[in-house]
C-alpha cells in the first residue's frame, strides 16, 4: 500500500512541478491551453523519473518514497517541463 501512496505522490508533485514551470519560464505570446499539457507532462515525467530512481538508487528496497523515488520524480519533471516550455517558444 505504501508504493500506491508514493506513486500518487510523484503524480501529484510532478503535475504541481509541471504547473509552477509556467511561472518559472514566463512567454509573452502565449496561446492557451498549455496548463493541462503541462500538468499532464509534468505527472508522466515526474512517473517514469521515480520508477528510475527507485530502480538506480534503491535496488535492493523498492520503496516509492525513498529518497531516490522523489529525487528522481523532481528531477525529471523539471527537465521534461523546461524543456517543454522552452522548446514551444520557438513552435509557437
Amino acid at each position: 500500500m505504501n508504493n500506491w501512496i508514493g506513486v500518487g505522490i510523484w503524480l501529484v508533485l510532478g503535475a504541481v512541478i509541471g504547473l509552477s514551470m509556467k511561472l518559472v519560464v514566463h512567454l509573452d505570446d502565449e496561446t492557451s491551453g498549455h496548463t493541462t499539457i503541462l500538468a499532464v507532462l509534468g505527472a508522466l515525467a515526474a512517473l517514469i523519473g521515480g520508477m528510475l530512481g527507485v530502480g538506480i538508487f534503491d535496488f535492493y528496497d523498492h520503496q516509492a518514497l525513498s529518497a531516490g523515488g522523489m529525487g528522481g520524480a523532481v528531477f525529471l519533471a523539471v527537465v521534461l517541463s523546461f524543456v517543454y516550455r522552452w522548446g514551444v517558444k520557438g513552435l509557437v
